[in-house]
């Protein structure tokens, strides 16, 4: 079994590092202080966003080395494994924001945090920067490294918390636009989605596998399902659920009109378990139930 080099506590990640522990729940990690040191898998108990400052091939997702071009963020939930196991030195570069979860309960971000769906994004989904929204990402952490250095009052808390999430908002529109931009990474996602679903309805996978899910399509297409989801909704303005229930929808129409088959039939074919839930969605989306639409105009 490989071995995992896990981190619980923000300070035992700062002393790996060669950092000094300025709050226990918080730190902008400068990376470059931390001796040359061998690949190994880590596993944190905290967010963690690394600020890749050049190109360099420490991180690896399954056995691929990614080389991060300069102004690269890479989001991880606590909880989740990065790296690899190897022979090879390197040294660290870069930063990293840390924060642990006990430091945004009962704050707005804290109740928010599940909307940042880019620390479930698989790391060959990492966020590439303009060198402007580098600056400002910079200027972010700049801000938060100010009051960690600053003398705690009653403002502290409050001004920490509200720059980590002015950092993770600016994000957000980071990744806005990097799915518009990034061309050759997303080129043909939505056709071959389109593809994919149509290829799965004129199958057996319906009756051998069931229904389609965002989690299966989001594999076939070699993404991760929250940055897959995220992409089609910013391409179509419908989540990939949805999509996926009009195209259901619209395979409905078409084998409802074949009188030889009964309802139950056609539920069975689609790969719902039961006719009833079958009746249940098509009259949710066309307002009216699938014997109903058979005998009508339409």
């Amino acid at each position: 079994m490989e071995e995992i080099l896990k981190f619980d506590t923000i300070g035992q990640y700062n002393a790996f590092n060669r950092n000094e522990t300025l709050h226990p729940l918080v730190n902008v990690v400068d990376l470059s202080k931390a001796a040359p040191r061998q690949l190994r898998r880590l596993s944190y108990g905290f967010y963690v966003v690394f600020l890749k400052e050049i190109k360099c091939g420490d991180l690896r997702y399954g056995c691929s080395h990614y080389d991060y071009e300069e102004g690269t963020l890479i989001f991880l939930a606590p909880g989740q494994v990065i790296g690899s196991n190897g022979d090879e030195y390197y040294q660290p570069q870069g930063r990293a924001l840390v924060f642990h979860p006990d430091l945004i309960h009962g704050t707005s971000l804290g109740r928010h945090m599940n909307d940042y769906t880019f620390f479930s994004y698989a790391v060959n989904e990492a966020l590439h920067l303009s060198e402007r929204e580098r600056q400002i990402i910079l200027e972010c952490f700049s801000k938060i490294q100010f009051e960690l250095e600053h003398a705690v009052d009653k403002h502290s808390k409050k001004l920490i918390v509200n720059n980590v999430e002015l950092f993770l908002n600016y994000c957000v529109r980071f990744y806005d636009r990097q799915f518009v931009t990034r061309d050759n990474t997303h080129k043909g996602v939505l056709e071959r989605f389109e593809t994919l679903l149509n290829h799965y309805f004129s199958s057996d996978k319906p009756q051998t596998v069931g229904l389609p899910t965002v989690a299966y399509c989001a594999n076939e297409l070699n993404l991760s399902a929250n940055y897959f989801g995220d992409l089609i909704k910013k391409e179509t303005g419908k989540s990939a659920h949805e999509f996926i229930q009009l195209k259901l929808i619209d395979v409905a129409k078409e084998k409802i009109f074949d009188a030889q088959k009964s309802v139950s039939e056609i539920a069975y074919e689609l790969g719902f378990k039961y006719p009833q839930h079958f009746t249940r969605v098509f009259k949710q989306h066309v307002g009216m139930t699938p014997l109903e639409y058979r005998t009508s105009d339409n």
